[in-house]
């Protein structure tokens, strides 16, 4: 079965659309949300609000002495948690619905026992996100939403809520089940939300990669990205959706989606389109 893919690029790569999918319909961006909470780490940063380095307990009084954890240390996946939070895939279909506010202040209490790896060792890890994004809002008092808008989205020449959890329903493009009827989505809009629960049309995806990592607005790319050689890469997936993105330093950039896809091979498109 076809599935509905886009393509945005520059320097030789061609714009478009099949089967149904959308340049104007905001779409899951998945963990392409990472980079929107790393820029908004190093954004406060720069205005000295935090450090990149300041131990985690200093900024969440849950977190025990002694974790050895920095901010920056979730940025890179190397402050030793899981992948998933505790008992993620406990709700069927959906791995992040137990993961509630209370869920997360109990990771918080119980580091030492919920962390699985030595700190400075690389382990991807939606749960270190998830704790960033809350060491984030409660060291400014903000909302995620309100730290995009002005740290990220404003600074890029894009408007409020131009990337955000909660889209108008009318205007979100979403996977469709055998009988044509809209699949469900995962639980993305509690603490897990600052690891994949934004949602962007495309075309707005395509200008954030391109201001962060092309032109460069608001400086060097966040920790977040990933670099093979002089390419800035990240990727994102869903239940429902699979994104791809790239840029090389001569310029050539790549934002790829699909609906139904599979991240592997929405990464090897986007690889092959950017290379070709």
């Amino acid at each position: 079965m076809p599935v509905p893919t886009c393509v945005l690029g520059g320097r030789g790569i061609q714009d478009h659309v099949s089967h149904g999918h959308s340049f104007n319909h905001f779409v899951e961006l998945g963990s392409l949300t990472k980079v929107v909470t790393g820029t908004i780490l190093t954004q406060l940063a720069t205005a000295r609000v935090l450090n990149l380095d300041d131990p985690l307990e200093l900024r969440l009084a849950d977190v025990p002495q002694g974790t050895g954890v920095t901010l920056r240390h979730l940025a890179e996946h190397t402050s030793g948690l899981p992948r998933l939070p505790p008992h993620a895939g406990t709700s069927g279909a959906d791995p992040y619905a137990c993961f509630t506010e209370t869920a997360l202040r109990e990771v918080l209490r119980k580091w030492h026992t919920t962390a699985t790896g030595p700190v400075g060792t690389q382990e991807y890890s939606n749960l270190g996100y998830a704790v960033l994004g809350h060491a984030l809002t409660t060291a400014t008092g903000c909302t995620f939403q309100q730290l995009t808008d002005e740290h990220v989205l404003t600074p890029l020449g894009l408007p409020p809520g131009a990337v955000t959890a909660s889209p108008p329903p009318e205007r979100r493009l979403v996977a469709q089940g055998l009988l044509g009827r809209p699949r469900r989505h995962w639980s993305l809009t509690g603490p897990i939300l600052p690891a994949g629960g934004l949602w962007a049309t495309p075309r707005t995806a395509a200008r954030l990669v391109t201001g962060l990592v092309v032109d460069r607005v608001l400086g060097e790319p966040a920790p977040t990205w990933f670099r093979s050689g002089r390419v800035h890469w990240h990727n994102g997936a869903t239940r429902n959706a699979s994104a791809f993105t790239a840029a090389h330093e001569d310029g050539r950039w790549i934002f790829l989606h699909r609906l139904h896809g599979n991240p592997r091979r929405t990464e090897r498109l986007a690889l092959q389109k950017l290379k070709a």
